[in-house]
């Protein structure tokens, strides 16, 4: 749970920066590369960063935008990178705004009432967790993967 914007903030950057190179490392070709058919497809789980970001956000009472619930991910990889910069931009915008105490108000979310340290923690495991899946995606579907939190096997190989 965060109890200092700065240390959110600092986190969020760091964390949004690496979701941007996972996105930015897709093709529009590789969309629907998926473990197995019909599940979590690379275009899906950019795509889901950016609608369950935004619902965070909104959770955490930031002014950001989001997509409907259920709406179609585009077939453009850059129309997805787009949309998250502009949720992650949103998030840090609306992250100044709050005071260190703001971090233990209790805020409603879908996982009830909980403090927006707490909720913002969540928003940060979640994201890293289909970071990762996208990760191993993007090998499988024989695309370079960025250097998220180090380097890769790509990067050693240099």
């Amino acid at each position: 749970m965060y109890r200092k914007v700065e240390d959110f903030v600092q986190e969020w950057e760091a964390a949004s920066a690496g979701t941007i190179s996972a996105i930015e490392a897709i093709t529009n070709d590789k969309l629907g590369q998926s473990i197995v058919e019909g599940h979590n497809s690379l275009g899906w789980l950019a795509w889901h960063l950016v609608s369950v970001g935004g619902a965070f956000g909104q959770s955490a009472g930031f002014d950001v935008k989001a997509p409907a619930p259920g709406r179609q991910a585009p077939n453009d990889v850059s129309e997805i990178a787009e949309a998250y910069k502009k949720l992650s931009n949103g998030i840090i915008e609306g992250a100044a705004k709050l005071s260190d105490g703001d971090m233990l108000e209790e805020v409603n979310s879908v996982f009830g009432n909980i403090p927006r340290g707490k909720l913002l923690r969540i928003l940060i495991d979640h994201q890293t967790h289909h970071r990762g899946q996208m990760t191993v995606l993007i090998r499988q579907a024989g695309l370079n993967v960025p250097g998220v939190m180090g380097p890769t096997k790509e990067m050693q190989q240099n």
